[in-house]
């Protein structure tokens, strides 16, 4: 009789040697599809034009990411405030700042073992360091969940059955960042340290989270809404904007943002953010409108990620002493 097991490991194998690959799958269709659209709507995109008060306009949009990438390295500290590591913001900001554009190489990763490489240096536990990295994401993905959430009701896709799937996610999300859920995670972790050096009675952290955290939840709900408002001046340096039309720019903002977070193989989002919004606002905009704007925005998300590592590296040589 053949066991479960040995059922499941084959399948196992296959789909670990298909990983690697699929990263690629998802990002050369999301381009394709994208490249399509480039193609389809080129006369029209060509026409459109920008006025002095369209670059006011987008010179506005990049200080508002700028500073959302700011705020964005200022609940990072918050996040070790959390979890009883008092470090100080002239550090951690700099450090978010720096790692942040790693995001763009290929992998995704590669921010996330910055931080914890730089976090270790300054004496934080590697379990504490993980864990940190492993909260941002999550918290960002539940904030933008939220702020979605609250914009259906106001452009009434509320009684779409993608809410529900919406509310599942969601719920799954802020269930992981329990401490219920947390603390068996750092406690696991320093079981595989001790495990991996092979030192049975190596020191771990004895860290106990005992408080669900919300500040750092709010603080990266504050980053999702001005990110989103620099989306939308980007649209509006382009085309005047209706007001009734911002919730539902802010919610599909909010749905593109964090499928590009969370879909594998997407450096940064690059390509899925783009594919997603075209995707939703297609219907509600021009379509060579709203490649305009996806466009013009991952250029401004790129170039206020870029000065803000160059003003974490400026404030460092400046300031601080190494």
């Amino acid at each position: 009789m053949i066991s479960k097991t040995t059922l499941t490991k084959p399948l196992k194998q296959t789909l670990s040697h298909l990983k690697p690959y699929l990263r690629w799958v998802i990002l050369g269709a999301t381009l394709f599809f994208l490249a399509k659209a480039l193609k389809d709507h080129a006369t029209q995109i060509a026409a459109i034009r920008i006025n002095g008060a369209g670059w006011a306009m987008l010179a506005i949009a990049l200080s508002v990411t700028l500073i959302a990438h700011i705020w964005s390295s200022w609940v990072w500290v918050w996040i070790f405030h959390h979890l009883k590591q008092p470090i100080a913001y002239k550090w951690g900001i700099p450090v978010y700042l720096k790692t942040n554009i790693a995001k763009y190489v290929p992998g995704n990763v590669w921010h996330f073992y910055g931080r914890i490489v730089a976090a270790k240096e300054v004496g934080i536990s590697s379990e504490i360091a993980t864990v940190s990295v492993l909260l941002e994401p999550l918290l960002m993905a539940a904030a933008a969940l939220i702020v979605a959430l609250i914009g259906f009701q106001f452009v009434g896709w509320h009684k779409s059955s993608f809410v529900i799937w919406q509310i599942l996610g969601l719920a799954a999300v802020l269930t992981a960042v329990h401490p219920r859920i947390l603390n068996p995670v750092i406690q696991k972790l320093g079981k595989a340290k001790q495990k991996s050096t092979g030192v049975a009675n190596l020191k771990t952290t004895a860290l106990k989270v005992k408080s669900y955290p919300l500040l750092p939840l709010m603080g990266e709900m504050c980053f999702v809404g001005l990110r989103g408002v620099g989306f939308l001046l980007t649209l509006w340096a382009l085309s005047p904007i209706d007001p009734t039309q911002i919730s539902l720019l802010i919610t599909a903002f909010s749905l593109a943002w964090v499928l590009g977070l969370i879909v594998p193989g997407a450096p940064g989002g690059m390509g899925v953010f783009e594919a997603t919004a075209l995707t939703i606002l297609g219907s509600s905009f021009s379509p060579a409108l709203m490649l305009a704007t996806v466009a013009l925005y991952r250029m401004i998300s790129i170039l206020a990620e870029t000065s803000a590592a160059g003003l974490a590296s400026l404030y460092q040589v400046v300031f601080q002493k190494h």
